[in-house]
C-alpha cells in the first residue's frame, strides 16, 4: 500500500501487505522477516522483490523493542540494532518490519529527511515518557528544524479491539503521562484493550507533530482482523513480517 499524506515531490512511502511473494504457508506469501523460520531462499527473494518496487535500497535492522536510533546511509549493514533510523541520503529507505507493532514514518515538509520507528508497547512507552518516537525526534531534529514542519503516516497495526494487555502496560505509559489511561478500555480482572495508533498519535502530538495521516484505529488497519492482507504475530503465533519503508529520491 502506497501511503496518502501530502508529502514533498522528493519523498516516497511504500508498506508492504502479504501479496506478492513467494513464501510457503504459514509466511505466505511476501515475508520480509530473516528471523521467523522461513526459507532463508525465500525470504532473499522477497527481499529483492520488495527493494525493487522501491527503487532505493531498504535497511533492515535487528528490531528489540527498544529505544535505540540510528542514522542510515548506503553503507548501514543489514542487521544493525536499532528500532528507529533516519536519513538525509537519497537511495536508502528507513525500513520497519512488524506483524502487530506499529510502524510509524516520519517527513519533513520540505523533503530534507525522513525516518521511521518501530512501535511496539515497550518501545512506544519506554520509561517516563521518554519511549522511541522521542528519540527519533531529538536525533532528527538538528537536521529537520521544527515539529510543526514534519508529517507523520501510522501504518497497520493491532487494532484497539484486538490489543488485550496487562495492568503493567497501562502503568508504564501513564508513568510519563497520567492522560495517557483514555486510550485503555478495562476488562476485567487487570486486562485492558489498549488503543495503540491512539497512543502514538498522543506521543506525537506531544511532540508538536501535528499532522498525521494513516492508521486510525479503525478495523480497516487491524493486523488481527485482517488475516488475508497482514501477517500478525499475535494471531498465528508462527507469522511472516510486513514492511513499511521511507526514503528520498
Amino acid at each position: 500500500m502506497t501511503p496518502r499524506w501530502p508529502a514533498a515531490p522528493g519523498v516516497h512511502a511504500f508498506c508492504s501487505t502479504r501479496d506478492g511473494g513467494v513464501s510457503k504457508p504459514p509466511y505466505d506469501t511476501l515475508n520480509l522477516g530473516d528471523h521467523v523460520g522461513d526459507d532463508a531462499v525465500a525470504v532473499e527473494e522477497n527481499r529483492r522483490r520488495f527493494a525493487g518496487t522501491l527503487q532505493a535500497r531498504p535497511v533492515f535492522l535487528k528490531q528489540v523493542h527498544g529505544r535505540g536510533v540510528v542514522r542510515v546511509d548506503a553503507r548501514t549493514p543489514d542487521g544493525t540494532e536499532a528500532d528507529a533510523c533516519w536519513t538525509t541520503d537519497t537511495g536508502v529507505a528507513c525500513t520497519m518490519m512488524v506483524a502487530d507493532c506499529l510502524p510509524v514514518l516520519l517527513a519533513s515538509r520540505d523533503g530534507r529527511i525522513v525516518g521511521a520507528a518501530h512501535c511496539g508497547w515497550r518501545g512506544l512507552a519506554g520509561e517516563r515518557g521518554e519511549g522511541v518516537l522521542e528519540t527519533l525526534w531529538a536525533a532528527m531534529k538538528p537536521h529537520a528544524g521544527q515539529a510543526a514542519d514534519m508529517l507523520a503516516w501510522l501504518g497497520p497495526c493491532i487494532g484497539p479491539d484486538a490489543f488485550e494487555v496487562g495492568a503493567e502496560v497501562r502503568a508504564a505509559f501513564m508513568a510519563g503521562d497520567a492522560d495517557a489511561a483514555s486510550f485503555f478500555r478495562s476488562q476485567g480482572e487487570g486486562k485492558f484493550l489498549a488503543d495503540l495508533p491512539g497512543l502514538a498519535r498522543r506521543r506525537l502530538a506531544r511532540l508538536g507533530i501535528a499532522e498525521v495521516h494513516g492508521n486510525d484505529g479503525s478495523t480497516a488497519w487491524c493486523t488481527v482482523t485482517n488475516s488475508s492482507r497482514f501477517f500478525s504475530h499475535r494471531r498465528d503465533r508462527v507469522s511472516g513480517r510486513l514492511a513499511a519503508a521511507v526514503w528520498l529520491a
